[in-house]
C-alpha cells in the first residue's frame, strides 16, 4: 500500500522515471497493491502495454465481473453519469459510441478547424502581449486555446471554461479517490448539462452537441446516461491532455536549449518536437483500468479474474528496449511508435485534434516570444498530484 500511497503524490513524479526504469528491469508486471481478493497491477515494459491495450483477455466494464450493489441511492444513480463513459465499455456499446463521434474527429475534419485554432491562439498572444513581462503559460495559454476549441466543437460557451476546468480536476481526482467536492460538483456539472440541452432541443445548432441529442431522441444510438457520459468525456478529454502537451513540450524545451534553439531555426521541425513532447513527458502517465476477465497467466505472473491491470504509458514510451537514449528529448528522433495516445480500439479519439492545436501552439508562442523561457525567480515548476495525468500546476515564464 504504501508504493500505491507514492504514486498518487507530486514529489513522485519528479522522480518516477528512474522508478519506471528499475521495475522494467526487474519487475515489469509489477504488483502495486493487494487487498483480499483482488490484485492492482502495472505494467512497464512498452511491448507488454500494447498487448494489455490491445487484447480482449483485459475488459473495460467491470460490471461484467463485479455485482452491482442492490442498495443504490440517488447518489449513486448520479455518479454513474461519469462511470460510463466510452472509455470505460466494451464492443458492441464501444463501437456504436465511437460511431457516433468519430466523423467529427477524423484528420480531414480536423484539417478544417486550423484557421480558427489559429485565430484563437493570435487573440490568447494578443492578451499575453497585454500583461508583457511574466505569465504563467497554462493559465494564459495552455489552457484556454484547447477549451475554446472543444467548446465550439461541441456548441459550449466558451465563457463557462472555468467552470469545465473546476469540474473537470473534481472528476479526475475523484478517479484518484481524492475528490473533497465530487457530490457538489458532480451535480453543478449536470445540472448545467441539463440546461443546455434543454436549449439545444429547443433551438439546435451546427454542433456536436445538437446531433447527439437528435441521436438520443431517435433512442436507437444513444441514451440519456450515454448523452451525459459523452459530453463530460468529451469536454474533460477534450482539454486535459492537450494543456498537458503544450505545456509539457514547452518544458521539455526549456529543459533543453540546444533542442529549443533547432526548432526555432526550423519551424519544419514543429511536428516532430510535439512527438517527442508526447513520447518524453506522457501527458497520461497511466491508462484507465482494465480488469482480468478470466485468471490468466501474463508474462511470468499469475493474474486473477477480477484483477485490475494498469499500462504505464509513461514507462512504456521511456523503454530503452524501444527507444534508443530513451531518456534524452530529441526532436530529430526518427522513430515515434510511441503509445502517448494508447493503443488497439481505444486509441484516443482526439489525438488528430491535440496534435494540430500543439503544432499551432508551439508555432505561434516561439513566433511571437522568440525570448520565452522560464522565469528564473520562480521554484521549479511542480507537477500535478494526479495519479492518471502528468501535467504541471504552473509554468511561469518572460516572454521578454
Amino acid at each position: 500500500m504504501e508504493t500505491m500511497e507514492k504514486l498518487f503524490q507530486s514529489n513522485f513524479k519528479k522522480g518516477a522515471y528512474p522508478f519506471y526504469e528499475s521495475l522494467r528491469q526487474h519487475d515489469p508486471i509489477f504488483l502495486m497493491s493487494q487487498q483480499q481478493n483482488q490484485s492492482s497491477w502495472i505494467i512497464t515494459k512498452y511491448d507488454h502495454v500494447k498487448e494489455l491495450l490491445k487484447t480482449q483477455s483485459f475488459i473495460k466494464d467491470q460490471s461484467k465481473l463485479f455485482s452491482t450493489s442492490p442498495h443504490d441511492t440517488p447518489q449513486d444513480e448520479m455518479t454513474t453519469i461519469f462511470q460510463n463513459m466510452m472509455l470505460d465499455v466494451d464492443p458492441p456499446d464501444h463501437t456504436r459510441l465511437r460511431k457516433l463521434v468519430q466523423p467529427y474527429f477524423n484528420p480531414k475534419t480536423i484539417k478544417n478547424l486550423q484557421p480558427r485554432i489559429e485565430d484563437i491562439a493570435d487573440l490568447l498572444i494578443m492578451e499575453i502581449n497585454n500583461k508583457k513581462g511574466k505569465i504563467d503559460l497554462i493559465n494564459d495559454f495552455a489552457f484556454p486555446l484547447p477549451i475554446i476549441v472543444i467548446s465550439e466543437l461541441l456548441g459550449v460557451p466558451a465563457e463557462d471554461r472555468n467552470k469545465f476546468r473546476r469540474w473537470s480536476n473534481t472528476i479526475i481526482a475523484a478517479s484518484d479517490n481524492m475528490a473533497t467536492d465530487f457530490v457538489e460538483d458532480v451535480q453543478a456539472f449536470t445540472n448545467y448539462l441539463t440546461r443546455l440541452f434543454e436549449e439545444r432541443r429547443e433551438e439546435p445548432q451546427d454542433d456536436l452537441i445538437s446531433n447527439l441529442l437528435q441521436a438520443e431522441e431517435e433512442g436507437e444510438q444513444l441514451n440519456r446516461t450515454e448523452l451525459y457520459s459523452m459530453i463530460v468525456l468529451l469536454i474533460i478529454a477534450g482539454h486535459e491532455t492537450t494543456v498537458n502537451l503544450i505545456a509539457n513540450t514547452m518544458y521539455a524545451l526549456f529543459e533543453h536549449p540546444r533542442q529549443m534553439e533547432r526548432l526555432q531555426e526550423d519551424f519544419s521541425l514543429t511536428e516532430n518536437a510535439i512527438e517527442e513532447g508526447l513520447r518524453y513527458y506522457s501527458p497520461v502517465d497511466f491508462s484507465t483500468a482494465r480488469w482480468a476477465e478470466d485468471d490468466m497467466e501474463f508474462h511470468g505472473k499469475h493474474i486473477r479474474r477480477g484483477d485490475l491491470v494498469l499500462a504505464s504509458i509513461s514507462s512504456a514510451n521511456r523503454d530503452e528496449c524501444k527507444f534508443e537514449q530513451a531518456d534524452e528529448f530529441d526532436i530529430t528522433r526518427k522513430d515515434f511508435q510511441h503509445v502517448a495516445f494508447g493503443f488497439g480500439i481505444h486509441f484516443c479519439l482526439g489525438a488528430p485534434l491535440a496534435r494540430l492545436e500543439g503544432k499551432v501552439a508551439l508555432e505561434k508562442l516561439l513566433s511571437a516570444f522568440p525570448e520565452i523561457r522560464l522565469d528564473e525567480q520562480r521554484q521549479e515548476p511542480n507537477w500535478r498530484a494526479v495519479f492518471l495525468l502528468r501535467g504541471l500546476e504552473n509554468l511561469y515564464v518572460n516572454i521578454d
